[in-house]
């Protein structure tokens, strides 16, 4: 069911490299019988990989206008540098996506401490979220509309996070151009926060291109964002009207535009306003890229999204010898709001069971010629 794709490495040599990487922790025999998986999804010209290792998207291919076909996201060139990685390259982030200030919340005044990875904060889950475990293959398909889905159970205290939660992602192709995400999430035996985001970068030049997103035209359905405190990036617990501000995307506009009036680049989350259909699905953004012709829509039935504008890219080696400086990529991460379980006014996040947390993402493309 497996198939291997990727250059230069194969299923027992990533395999080995993961093992070796995580080895040491008390984690790793939880992780000793598990393996790397690589898994082609296609329809026509247009397709995508995946792996196993954090339900992570590795490339997806599509033409441009001259016909030439371009992986446009970003990522690592074998499987190893995923683990350990903090960059979130392609992977299915959570148990709580985002920020949590001072890794710390309470349930009916019980508190619970979540692993601090991003100074006092708990960033995407912690150190070892959901984009750093095995996942198994639950289902794959084949044919006109393929598919793969990814199920892992998150076990009681991982991280710090209360109770057994189910957790399943689909990522299927839906049409020539157009691939959706959906993710479902299912509280076992205690009430705990869920909020699960996509954390691919995409670059729709080609991700080794060498050029940067600032030229990218990026729109953006939403009238607000969720301001944050200076240096840590936490929710003040306001909606910010964008009018008159460098957040304003409401019209298309280049992402470097207005970047310099933003210190550090654009890192924050949307307040989506868009009309939703009967299953709460509404257009997020819309990114074009001149050049290629390139055009991606965003679709998605969650209150927020996370811009982001790969100001931490440091020179990262990529796919194909590529490397990847600041503003290589960006990333459009649908959610709730950052740090929700500190702040009553924002969509709720705190799921009991027998209750579902679901999350769909529609991604279409298409060319300008």
């Amino acid at each position: 069911m497996a198939m291997v794709v990727c250059k230069n490495m194969t299923v027992l040599m990533c395999l080995a490299v993961v093992l070796v990487a995580i080895a040491g922790n008390g984690e790793a025999r939880r992780h000793e019988k598990e393996s790397v998986g690589f898994y082609e999804l296609r329809r026509g010209e247009f397709s995508m990989v995946l792996t196993n290792w954090g339900a992570t998207i590795l490339s997806v291919r599509l033409p441009d206008k001259n016909g030439h076909i371009d992986d446009v996201v970003l990522g690592y060139k074998n499987v190893g540098s995923y683990v350990n990685d903090t960059t979130y390259f392609g992977a299915l982030v959570g148990r709580v996506a985002n920020r949590i200030a001072g890794g710390r919340f309470a349930i009916k005044g019980h508190p619970y401490h979540t692993y601090r990875n991003d100074g006092h904060n708990t960033l995407h889950g912690g150190h070892r979220g959901f984009s750093q475990v095995f996942w198994s293959v639950r289902e794959h398909a084949t044919g006109d509309f393929p598919y793969i889905t990814f199920a892992y159970r998150s076990y009681d205290g991982e991280q710090g996070f209360p109770g057994f939660l189910d957790v399943l992602v689909t990522y299927k192709i839906d049409g020539d151009l157009s691939y959706s995400v959906t993710m479902y999430a299912r509280p076992v035996d205690k009430p705990t926060p869920v909020n699960l985001a996509q954390h691919t970068y995409w670059n729709l030049r080609g991700h080794g291109s060498g050029a940067t997103i600032l030229n990218h035209a990026v729109r953006i359905v939403a009238s607000a964002v969720t301001p944050v405190t200076p240096g840590d990036l936490i929710p003040t617990g306001k909606i910010m009207p964008v009018v008159d501000t460098p957040f304003d995307f409401r019209e298309p506009a280049a992402v470097g535009s207005r970047i310099e009036k933003v210190k550090g680049g654009y890192d924050i989350n949307y307040v989506l306003d868009g009309e939703a259909d009967g299953q709460g699905v509404r257009k997020v953004a819309v990114v074009s890229e001149e050049t290629s012709g390139r055009v991606m829509e965003l679709w998605a039935d969650q209150p927020g999204v996370q811009f982001y504008s790969g100001n931490f890219l440091k020179g990262d080696e990529g796919k194909d010898g590529a490397r990847y400086h600041k503003y290589a990529g960006l990333c459009l991460e649908t959610q709730d709001f950052p740090d929700a379980v500190h702040n009553p006014g924002f969509p709720t996040e705190m799921y009991r069971p027998g209750q579902v947390y679901k999350h769909y993402m529609l991604y279409k493309f298409s060319i300008n010629k």
